[in-house]
């Protein structure tokens, strides 16, 4: 199956299933669909957060209740980059997490070592994957990245450690960056959000640049709330997708701390327990967000906490309030928020894979011979695709 094949097939079942992911789970007091209701409730929160954690599980679970999930594993499958990690000295890896740094072995290794080109490292921090690529014999390393402590800390980390590096500090939103992209180059990018990687990619292509590397991230960042295909094949799509959905893309996490855990589970019953509250006084049904705010809050009382967000809403609270009651409303709703989650979560790996393939088919519309896999297992990071895009022999175009 091609790119383009795999795009529209994609395309058609989120399409056709777009009642069931294309929603807000917070504006729901009971379930959405009647046919999912009595599979949904009968199962433990337990098994809601098993389910949760476990992709291939949810396609098995859902794939009795709607029938398009049957196909949503083989159209989500990417083909594995073969790695093999190499081994670094101590001071490569000084400074970099266990699992970060598995992450950055994995993708270098997928890189491949076939090209000896100068390398652009956009976004790129510390330059941790720069200095691997340096170490890997690379002619050179340009790191481009916004902050100026970090290019600093980079530039000084290079130099001490020999390696054929240099910074440029630059906001890749604002500023020209094109100096920065040339014919005989490799850029790479890993884990740039939103529109800095399609920033990224624009201006690659606008510079031909010879092979072009990427892992695209938190896909919403940077951009308009209305999402803008990159692809032609995509800009035809009937799909309108929002922040919402793209956020969709990026809720299969790797297991957060149990304290994590626990702290977003009362957060969610007392965000819930609060909204019943104020519609109980306003009248108004549909669900109204409260800022984010310091997690510290939530070892505090139900009762403060709603006090701060009645401030925050403008909204007066009578002095006779049945604290438990909303709470306990909280935790009901609680419930059917996780189940309706539970649903829309089936789709998230798709989501994320139609905004791949939109990317790559883009590439190819550019000229560019187009690979797309995965670089590394989901335990390490679940924004494990890479983008692997070379420019096709000159001559030919």
């Amino acid at each position: 199956m091609s790119l383009a094949e795999q795009f529209t097939a994609l395309d058609n079942l989120l399409h056709s299933t777009r009642h069931y992911w294309q929603c807000t789970a917070f504006d729901f007091d009971q379930l959405p669909w009647p046919e999912l209701e009595q599979p949904l409730t009968v199962l433990s929160d337990q098994q809601v957060a098993d389910l949760d954690s476990n992709q291939d599980a949810l396609y098995q679970f859902f794939s009795s209740y709607i029938p398009a999930v049957n196909n949503l594993a083989t159209l989500c499958d990417l083909p594995q980059a073969s790695t093999t990690r190499s081994d670094y000295p101590f001071w490569i890896s000084n400074g970099i997490k266990g699992r970060k740094f598995a992450q950055l072995q994995d993708f270098v290794c997928a890189l491949g070592q076939e090209s000896q080109l100068p390398v652009l490292e956009w976004c790129a921090g510390k330059g941790h994957l720069g200095r691997m690529l340096a170490f890997n014999r690379a002619p050179s390393v340009h790191s481009i990245e916004l902050q100026k402590h970090l290019c600093e800390q980079g530039q000084q980390s290079a130099q001490q450690q020999g390696l054929a590096m240099r910074f440029s500090q630059a906001d890749v939103l604002k500023d020209d960056v094109t100096g920065y992209f040339q014919q005989a180059q490799h850029a790479v990018a890993l884990h740039a959000c939103g529109s800095l990687h399609q920033t990224f990619i624009s201006a690659a292509v606008s510079a031909q640049t010879e092979k072009i590397s990427l892992s695209p991230c938190c896909y919403h960042l940077f951009t308009a709330n209305d999402y803008q295909a990159m692809s032609t094949v995509a800009q035809h799509s009937k799909l309108k997708l929002t922040h919402r959905d793209l956020k969709l893309a990026l809720q299969e996490t790797v297991t957060a701390p149990s304290r994590v855990e626990k702290v977003r589970k009362i957060e969610v019953q007392w965000r819930l327990g609060f909204d019943a509250l104020r519609k109980s006084l306003t009248g108004e049904q549909n669900y109204v967000s409260v800022p984010s705010v310091n997690k510290v809050i939530f070892s505090d009382s139900f009762k403060a906490f709603c006090a701060w967000a009645a401030e925050k809403k403008s909204l007066n609270i009578p002095q006779d309030i049945d604290y438990d009651y909303f709470l306990e409303k909280g935790k009901m709703r609680k419930r059917v928020t996780e189940r309706i989650e539970l649903v829309r979560h089936v789709f998230r790996r798709a989501i994320e894979v139609w905004l791949v393939l939109d990317r790559a088919l883009y590439l190819q519309q550019q000229g560019y011979q187009v690979n797309v896999q995965t670089f590394c297992e989901k335990q390490l990071t679940p924004r494990n695709i890479l983008i692997q895009a070379t420019v096709k022999d000159r001559k030919e175009m």
